[in-house]
């Protein structure tokens, strides 16, 4: 891949091993948020490695409306401050699936969101089968959310691995799936006079597969099981 300058690869997760590494990762467990039906769990049957893959698998419950899935972080184990991010990923498809690669300040615990400010280098959502979302979201003085994004239309997602990068520096976040820009953020944009930039600032991964909630809508439930497979995670400086 050819990127838009050099880089030197410093950090990079294959999931070779047999189980997830504590070391960078942690395991969320709970119900989800953004009305989301899902709830996350530890349990092998939704969360594997396999043959050099991470795979989040969700799946249809027992009794109605009840479905589980996995979403992991690498929080206080692995943070990012600029440079090139990139995972190659297979998404599910079907309509209710709600797959994300992204990152939250590494302030999130203490300042609370939007405080933290938010990077999705990753989101898709099953009854949009062919769309790529990349956006930001970050506070202004005025205490308002505010976000700018933009979405690429791929025709083989659900079939076909392909790598979801973003390039950050102090000026800009630029998105790529695989050798294709498609959005541009000035980070100036997220200036505020008295506080420092949200996007200068550590960020921490997140990788999950949700169901349902206030965008994905409603859940199919044919489509299940329904996985999200991570081949590689690497990160450029």
């Amino acid at each position: 891949m050819a990127f838009s300058q050099d880089y030197e690869l410093i950090w990079s997760e294959e999931f070779d091993a047999p189980i997830l590494n504590a070391a960078i990762w942690n395991i969320e467990t709970g119900f989800g948020k953004n009305y989301e039906e899902q709830l996350y769990t530890s349990n092998p049957e939704n969360i594997r490695l396999e043959d050099g893959k991470l795979i989040i698998t969700a799946l249809k419950g027992n009794e109605k409306n009840s479905y589980t899935s996995a979403r992991i972080n690498t929080l206080n184990k692995q943070h990012f401050k600029y440079g090139r991010i990139e995972v190659r990923a297979k998404l599910p498809n079907g309509s209710g699936t709600w797959p994300a690669i992204w990152m939250l300040g590494a302030n999130h615990l203490s300042k609370g969101y939007p405080y933290c400010g938010e990077i999705d280098i990753m989101e898709h959502v099953g009854k949009s089968p062919n769309e790529i979302h990349g956006a930001v979201h970050f506070p202004l003085e005025s205490e308002k959310l505010i976000s700018s994004s933009d979405v690429l239309l791929v025709e083989d997602i659900k079939d076909t691995f392909h790598v979801y990068a973003i390039e950050w520096d102090r000026k800009e976040i630029t998105y790529y799936i695989d050798e294709t820009e498609y959005f541009r953020f000035d980070i100036s944009q997220a200036n505020q006079t008295f506080k420092k930039n949200v996007f200068r600032k550590p960020f921490y991964l997140i990788i999950n597969l949700a169901l349902g909630g206030n965008w994905a809508g409603e859940i199919d439930d044919s489509i299940f099981p329904a996985q999200l497979y991570i081949d590689y995670i690497k990160y450029y400086k």
